[in-house]
């Protein structure tokens, strides 16, 4: 029971800090006077804002493969940002061109290992606690990834990733926000 109130607890704080931080990204994308693109790396782009001295440094890659039976279906992305203030690292967030379904969960497979995300309107963001690190690491070291997610409307979609550059793009952003 403790530990039923105490994952509640967590995911309370991660929506919370997720509404934070995305009301934070696009605040400052919409005020940055531009976002510089540092480089591609084969199937990830790497990119930079900077305002008021802080850094967001963040990768962006889309997938290679699209399935569901959908008639419309908007932008579908996933980006790893850092922030320099609040120090921020590694955070992993999937956007897909639609509404996910109420308290639904998104599923991420890398490689066969699997890790769930919690839903909040369209995008998603991992459900456990430092699990965006080990989600990072799987992308350094893996070859595909696979997203699998509900529609409000009830539709199915599995979306395929090549993460062929993705290491070297962590690399960049890494560099591109002073961490080491």
């Amino acid at each position: 029971m403790q530990s039923e109130i105490n994952r509640r607890k967590l995911v309370l704080v991660c929506c919370i800090s997720g509404l934070f931080v995305m009301n934070f990204l696009k605040t400052e994308v919409s005020h940055a006077t531009d976002v510089k693109s540092i480089a591609t790396f084969k199937d990830w782009s790497t990119h930079l804002i900077v305002k008021n001295k802080v850094r967001i440094c963040y990768l962006h890659g889309e997938p290679n493969k699209m399935q569901g039976k959908y008639k419309r279906r908007g932008k579908t992305y996933v980006q790893v940002a850092h922030r320099t203030r609040p120090k921020t690292r590694n955070e992993v967030s999937i956007t897909a061109g639609y509404l996910f379904k109420k308290n639904s969960k998104v599923l991420l497979t890398i490689d066969g290992r699997k890790y769930n995300f919690f839903t909040d309107a369209g995008t998603a963001w991992a459900d456990e606690e430092n699990s965006d690190n080990a989600v990072v690491s799987a992308m350094r070291a893996g070859r595909k990834m696979i997203i699998r997610g509900i529609s409000s409307r009830g539709t199915r979609t599995t979306d395929t990733y090549s993460l062929s550059g993705f290491t070297a793009a962590h690399k960049s952003i890494n560099k591109a926000c002073g961490f080491k």
